[in-house]
Parts: C-alpha cells; sequence; structure tokens
C-alpha cells in the first residue's frame, strides 16, 4: 500500500513538474511563462530510470528515506549540506561521486576532488556514508553512491520544507576525481553575474533556473569566511563593498567579527579555512533580513526578498540584482507565495540531478563511498 502510495504520488508530481508552472499573481497557468521569461527545459539523462533498484534492492529508496530521516532528527542541518554537497559533485564532471572519495586512494599525488579549496568546507561525508552502511546491509554492492547522495539530498529537502521531485535511478560511481576541474569550475562566492551565468551555461542552465538553483541558499548557514572579504577587504581595498548599506554592514560584522587574518577568508590557506569554517557561526538569510519582512517557512522566497532590500549575504548572490533578466526573476519569485520558486527549483534539481551520469557499464559502484573498487 504504502509502495502504491508513493508510486502515484511519484506519477502526480512528475505531471505536474513537467506540465504546470503558475502565475504569482494570478494563481491561473499562464502559457507556461513568468514576467516574460519562458520556463525551463526540462533534459533528463534517458538512461536514468524510475524506480532502478526495484529488482535488484527493492527497499534502497524506502532505506534512504528512513535514514535520512533519523539523521534530521538528529542534525537539523544536514539537508544544505546535502544540498551544497550535491552541487559541488554534480557541477563538476556530472553527478558520479567523485566528491566523495578520499585523498589516499593509494595514490600520493594528494588529487582528490575534496580537497580542492572551494571543497574544503563542505560537509555531509559521514552522512552519505552511514546511509551506504545500511545499504550494504541489505544489498551488497548493489546501490551507487551517486544514487545515494541524489536520493538523500531530495529527501533532505523535503524534510526541510522544501518541494518534492521525481528522483530517476541507475547512476554509477566515478573511478577517478576531479581536483583542477574543481579549483576552477565551481562558482565562487565573490563571483559577478557574469562569471556565474557563464558557469552555469557551460553546464545548460538558463537564467531562470540558475536563479531558482541559487535560491537553495535559503536554507542553512552562510560561514562567515565566505563573507569577511565583503565585510573588511573588498577586492584588496582594505575597505567594505560599498554597496552593502551602512546598517546592514554593522549587522553583519557583528555576526562575522574579523579574524585578524589579512586575506579574510576566500584567499586563506586550506587550514585556515576550515578552522573559520569551524569556528564561526556564520549568517541565514533570516538574519539577512528586515524585522518588518516575514520570512515565513525555512524554505520559502526570504532569499529573494533579501535581495530586493539589498541584504543578500554572498557577493555573488546580490549580484543577481545587476543583470535585467536575473533581476526580473528575483522579483518575480519575491512577489510569489512560493510555490513558482519550489517549482522551478524541483524541475531544476531534477535536471542539476541528472548532469552527465554514468550509467551502464561506465564507472563502478563503490563498496565505501570514499574508496574507489580495486580493479
Amino acid at each position: 500500500m504504502q509502495s502504491s502510495t508513493f508510486r502515484l504520488a511519484f506519477l502526480v508530481v512528475l505531471i505536474s513538474v513537467l506540465l504546470s508552472l503558475r502565475d504569482p499573481s494570478k494563481g491561473e497557468p499562464q502559457n507556461h511563462a513568468i514576467h516574460g521569461i519562458s520556463p525551463p527545459k526540462l533534459d533528463l539523462q534517458p538512461s536514468l530510470e524510475y524506480d532502478f533498484y526495484r529488482n535488484s534492492c527493492p527497499k534502497a529508496e524506502s532505506i534512504v528515506r528512513s535514514s535520512m530521516a533519523q539523521i534530521f532528527a538528529a542534525h537539523s542541518d544536514a539537508p544544505p549540506a546535502l544540498l551544497r554537497l550535491l552541487f559541488h559533485d554534480c557541477f563538476i564532471q556530472g553527478c558520479d561521486a567523485s566528491i566523495l572519495l578520499d585523498d589516499s586512494n593509494e595514490s600520493m599525488n594528494r588529487s582528490a576532488e575534496k580537497l580542492a579549496i572551494p571543497n574544503q568546507t563542505l560537509k555531509g561525508f559521514d552522512k552519505v556514508g552511514k546511509i551506504k552502511e545500511e545499504l550494504e546491509k541489505a544489498c551488497p554492492g548493489v546501490v551507487s553512491c551517486a544514487d545515494i547522495l541524489v536520493l538523500a539530498t531530495r529527501d533532505g529537502i523535503v524534510l526541510a520544507g522544501g518541494p518534492f521531485y521525481p528522483v530517476l535511478t541507475g547512476r554509477r560511481d566515478s573511478n577517478q576525481s576531479y581536483f583542477q576541474e574543481a579549483m576552477d569550475d565551481i562558482p565562487k562566492p565573490d563571483g559577478n553575474i557574469t562569471q556565474t551565468l557563464g558557469l552555469f551555461t557551460l553546464r545548460g542552465f538558463n537564467e531562470r533556473e540558475t536563479v531558482s538553483l541559487l535560491g537553495g541558499h535559503s536554507i542553512g548557514k552562510i560561514s562567515c569566511e565566505f563573507i569577511q572579504g565583503r565585510l573588511f577587504n573588498f577586492s584588496g581595498t582594505g575597505q567594505p563593498d560599498p554597496s552593502i548599506a551602512s546598517d546592514f554592514l554593522d549587522e553583519m560584522r557583528r555576526n562575522c567579527q574579523d579574524s585578524g587574518n589579512s586575506s579574510h577568508g576566500m584567499a586563506s590557506p586550506p587550514m585556515v579555512s576550515r578552522a573559520m569554517s569551524e569556528l564561526t557561526l556564520g549568517m541565514t538569510y533570516y538574519q539577512g533580513l528586515s524585522s518588518s519582512v516575514s520570512s515565513g517557512s525555512a524554505f520559502d522566497t526570504h532569499y529573494y526578498q533579501s535581495l530586493l532590500q539589498g541584504r543578500g549575504l554572498l557577493f555573488s548572490d546580490q549580484q543577481l540584482m545587476a543583470e535585467e533578466k536575473t533581476e526580473r526573476l528575483v522579483r518575480a519569485y519575491a512577489s510569489d507565495d512560493g510555490s513558482t520558486f519550489q517549482m522551478d527549483f524541483a524541475r531544476s534539481m531534477m535536471k542539476m540531478s541528472s548532469l552527465s551520469v554514468l550509467t551502464g557499464s561506465q564507472g563502478q559502484v563503490r563498496l565505501n563511498c570514499s574508496k574507489m573498487v580495486s580493479s
């Protein structure tokens, strides 16, 4: 009965995701457009399948769901950590779990992807490992780490109040890691709008998909190391970012004291970056909001409302207001009750989760997510 209910829910959401976008101002279908912006074309990897493990590991997805529920009960910060982990994995050579590989792997070149500077503050590796252990007990050597990360992230988003979206499965794990690609191609927190859109465009995302995906910043905290440059040494000037309103600057500085490090986070050595990430509390977009604006539930439009007020925490976030088309999207999402953002976010996450996957005989299925299977 539970399986039938889940399948029905899956089909209902899939149909709604593929066919339905709503105008936030009228609540009626509006030619699949929002303020003149065409919706993204959903481009799922055809080699993935619904319920791929139905024969080889029938309880795979329910094990992931129940494990995530237990993890979330003990660690409410797990969903944003996994969302960031998934993004950093999929953005570099596709969703292949390469981000999970350790630096050893019987190699001395220390070129593991997770060691790249943009990845050094990632968390959630232990959560994926815990779920993998449960699946190995049930179905040894069957469920890939890439599928676990995608499924666990989706389930975490739902637990955090975000939208459910269908996840097709059948991914395989990479047998290599991509250190240099991660160094070069992960969008930077201090990147301008041209740089950010350019990196997303290279992976097939248009402006609307990009703006909706960045709305994932509405959950979790942003480590102070990522914004200290704006507060104390913007672009090496020794001064704060002049675009930050004085009252907001004071507010952010109260939350993120100057560490005394001259590089102020953005160019910190790896050990300094990691220490700062662990020792500072960071800020959420709740803190970035005026007290006169209701933030509502965690996964709502408060991220976009913050940008309208010039209170974006990351420079790259606030840069969404620097280009006409992305500004229009920010205003559209901010004026909505959250339904259009959640629908667009769901569509974009389906696309993100299917980027350049390995299937069939490609790659491998790891027994331990941090270690490649020896040939």
